[in-house]
């Protein structure tokens, strides 16, 4: 197949949604289809299948950039269409399907509404412009044939196919090389981006109370500056790791902590379960379905006294972290987007029927899909 993937978000930003389809990307075309991105243009040189859309920087938003427009007659001949996104390339994917009659899919990766409270400082403001943008997104959500998610909680109002963008559990898996065998005392973990809705700030509260631990931040962002200001001796901020380092970095430390209330899936936190690395969660979508006591341990949001339990928990339990998150290796996601392309080319009638809620959680073992 010939398959067209839309974003808003890719290369030379680095966030989930550009990881996730640069490894959708390898692994379809590794089984034999063709696989074009169509994303913003930047500071990036485009390869083989890679088409550009004329775009401007974002001013609300550091490191991403207002997409243009593209004439639908420039881009190639598709069977499948893909969006990763609500915006003007996610559009243009949208357009350009109706007007070929394709099938099309989407798939839902984060909640920008969450975002306004960044770039807009009056938080009333912030609140209401989320709360007139959610229908929009239903409304354009509801016009694709199929639409995934991460998990069966996407806060849209559309059915979808709860589907994990997954991870590679061939690169992601413990290596020899420790990069902190040398440290005196045990070493936490975060990587991500930098910016309010991860809530990186609760970990330098954390840092302070835990004096006794190092902490390293990777990462970069918006907040970095205010970060480096009032870090805590124990606590070192480094730069985005280049891919190839972040296994070293995810089996090196002792533990991995998030305070993030916007992740759909949370990608770095399986990361580094694969690494044999167990995580320190907030007790919030969607790590409430993600983490559980075979990977690591929920706080409570927002209290550090829990958070800072939690990652002591993390520090004195052996856990087999990897065979926890075996479920979420990309093979299985691939197979079951296959079966969704090669479903939708039968016939409208023909398209498979949207599952219901298969995500399960206990105490013991992370959520699971069917």
């Amino acid at each position: 197949m010939k398959i067209g993937y839309f974003t808003d978000s890719y290369f030379p930003e680095i966030d989930g949604v550009t990881y996730t389809i640069k490894l959708w990307r390898e692994e379809l075309e590794r089984k034999g289809h063709e696989v074009y991105v169509v994303y913003p243009d930047g500071d990036y040189e485009p390869g083989d299948r890679e088409i550009p859309v004329r775009s401007l920087p974002n001013p609300f938003y550091a490191g991403y950039r207002i997409p243009l427009f593209r004439r639908p007659s420039t881009l190639p001949e598709l069977d499948v269409v893909h969006c990763h996104g609500p915006a003007s390339v996610g559009l243009l994917g949208r357009y350009y399907a109706r007007k070929h009659e394709l099938p099309t899919i989407y798939t839902h990766h984060t909640p920008l509404e969450e975002y306004f409270h960044q770039s807009v400082k009056l938080e009333s403001i912030a609140t209401a412009i989320g709360k007139l943008y959610v229908p929009l997104e239903n409304a354009f959500l509801e016009s694709f044939d199929i639409v995934t998610a991460s998990t069966a909680r996407i806060e849209r109002d559309v059915n979808h196919v709860p589907l994990p963008v997954g991870i590679d559990m061939e690169f992601f898996q413990p290596t020899a090389e420790d990069r902190y065998s040398g440290a005196d005392r045990p070493v936490i973990g975060y990587s991500g981006r930098l910016s309010m809705e991860k809530n990186v700030s609760d970990i330098l509260e954390v840092a302070e109370e835990l004096p006794e631990y190092e902490f390293v931040i990777v990462g970069e962002g918006p907040y970095r500056d205010s970060l480096e200001r009032n870090a805590p001796d124990n606590v070192t901020l480094r730069p985005f790791l280049p891919r190839e380092e972040l296994p070293i970095f995810y089996s090196s430390i002792d533990a991995f902590v998030t305070a993030s209330t916007a992740d759909t899936l949370g990608l770095s936190t399986l990361e580094a379960n694969a690494c044999g690395t167990p995580v320190a969660a907030a007790d919030v979508p969607p790590f409430d379905r993600t983490i559980a006591a075979a990977n690591g341990e929920r706080f409570e949001y927002g209290n550090l006294e829990r958070m800072a339990d939690a990652i002591e928990a993390c520090l004195r339990t052996d856990r087999d972290t990897r065979a926890a998150v075996e479920q979420y290796d990309v093979r299985h996601t691939l197979t079951h987007l296959e079966h969704l392309y090669r479903s939708m080319q039968l016939s409208p009638e023909e398209t498979p029927t949207v599952a219901e809620d298969s995500w399960t959680v206990s105490d013991e073992s992370p959520g699971s899909f069917e």
